[in-house]
């Protein structure tokens, strides 16, 4: 296996960590209204768990309100259901036709709490790269044994696996630092 390939496998593999990253801090409450917010919430609709998402449009209005506009009526107690077993922390408001769930600002220490849960995060999708990394830098050690290339063009490879790590690395500090600011300039 070349070198070339196993470095562009660690590249996409950490691109994957990064794009999760980026796709689990969508889902935080930042105290903004976000469809995001209701990714994992699951309505019981004709006795299979469908996503909201799938039941009826979801649009945000406001910064501080979601809405729901289910495409069958029916579904409305069912939406209502769901969100409130989700624990998210709002409650629903059923008009008959629709369903708003307005979303109330954070205390300051909830946002705290919320900066140490999009850390955490960030810290496991660092992780993450640097596992992809460790275990390119083994695939080199392996091929330049079993393919006997050289010992140069093992340390070119794993510096170019350490190059793409750290640019990830660094792509996931500036993910976490805009969801900080989010979550506490609200």
């Amino acid at each position: 296996m070349p070198v070339k390939t196993i470095v562009d496998d660690a590249s996409t593999a950490m691109k994957k960590a990064v794009e999760h990253v980026q796709q689990q801090l969508a889902k935080v409450r930042s105290g903004r209204a976000s469809a995001a917010m209701l990714d994992n919430v699951r309505v019981e609709y004709y006795g299979e768990p469908t996503p909201v998402s799938q039941v009826g449009s979801v649009s945000t209005p406001d910064a501080r309100t979601i809405l729901i506009a289910p495409w069958d009526r029916t579904a409305l107690s069912g939406i209502e259901k769901a969100i409130l077993a989700a624990n998210l922390g709002v409650t629903p408001q059923n008009d008959g036709q629709v369903i708003r769930i307005t979303v109330p600002p954070l205390t300051e220490e909830r946002r705290k709490d919320i900066v140490k849960q999009c850390k955490k995060m960030a810290e496991e999708g660092k992780l993450a790269v640097r596992n992809v990394r460790r275990d390119a830098n083994e695939e080199l050690k392996k091929a330049e044994k079993t393919e006997h290339f050289s010992e140069d063009d093992r340390k070119r490879g794993e510096d170019e696996v350490q190059k793409i790590t750290d640019r990830f690395i660094k792509d996931i500090d500036t993910i976490l630092a805009a969801k900080e600011i989010e979550v506490m300039e609200e």
